[in-house]
């Protein structure tokens, strides 16, 4: 029998990253922000990575305050060039990177019948063009050093077909596959690659489809959404973006050291009621 006093059975050590490099990248809002900010309250060194170079100040200068190793740098996730400089600026500030973070990605709402190429494009190459750049360009360090912790967002949207979400669904079953495949090839060099698969979560990101042509959304036609979506619940909450940053913690830390090629989902059970 296992000794009791052997680090494995201490359940705070086993959530704790002191001494672990992270990159998140959507990390100037919403579940990004709130990963990020477990992250460094965790121990980890983290760099931050978004298009929004306000955002990203703001949550840069909270967590400094809070004494934080942090760091920031703008990223198109889109663009692999811009990817591949993030995770070589971890690694050349905190000198090694442990964890990856993919969370940047878009909203693509309307019919499938009715998507543009435009669209198509814009929502592929944000949500999964992106973190596969991020996986290869991690890749790149973890191999070598024979350990580390990709994370990438999918979204419940994968589990049952909705009007109107159709091509966002599709990119984030992209993105599921993908870490299931990256799992089984990355495992041999001790790398470990999951996905959170978010259900409703309430951040700037959502009702992106209840707004009009200036970006102005409706207060009761969002209202009434918010309640579809508690009542879609067994629980009867919304989520929040820390619930998924909690579940982010565990794939990233050492609780999870032996899961790979999973779907996680915290979305207050929709999946069994949509």
């Amino acid at each position: 029998m296992e000794r009791r006093d052997d680090t494995r059975f201490d359940p705070f050590a086993a959530f704790d990253l002191s001494g672990k490099v992270a990159v998140v990248t959507g990390a100037a809002s919403g579940i990004g922000e709130a990963a990020a900010r477990t992250f460094a309250a965790a121990g980890a060194a983290v760099m931050l990575a978004d298009l929004d170079e306000v955002g990203t100040q703001r949550v840069l200068d909270d967590l400094r305050r809070e004494g934080a190793r942090v760091s920031s740098t703008r990223v198109d996730t889109r663009v692999r060039r811009e990817v591949d400089e993030v995770i070589d600026r971890a690694v050349a500030e905190f000198g090694a990177l442990d964890i990856l973070a993919n969370v940047a990605g878009v909203g693509s709402y309307g019919s499938i019948e009715d998507a543009d190429e435009a669209e198509v494009d814009r929502a592929f190459a944000i949500n999964f063009k992106g973190p596969l750049f991020g996986c290869q360009a991690a890749l790149r360090v973890m191999r070598p050093q024979g350990w580390g912790s990709i994370i990438n967002v999918s979204a419940t949207a994968i589990n049952t077909p909705a009007a109107g979400v159709g091509i966002y669904a599709a990119t984030k079953a992209a993105v599921a596959m993908l870490t299931q495949t990256l799992a089984v090839e990355a495992g041999p060099a001790g790398v470990r690659v999951n996905t959170i698969a978010p259900g409703f979560t309430v951040t700037s990101f959502v009702g992106g489809h209840l707004r009009d042509d200036a970006g102005n959304r409706d207060p009761a036609r969002f209202a009434e959404y918010l309640e579809r979506m508690r009542t879609s619940s067994p629980l009867g909450v919304l989520g929040e973006a820390m619930d998924q940053a909690y579940l982010l913690l565990y794939l990233a830390a050492d609780a999870s050291r032996f899961v790979t090629g999973q779907i996680f989902r915290a979305n207050g059970g929709q999946s069994i009621t949509w």
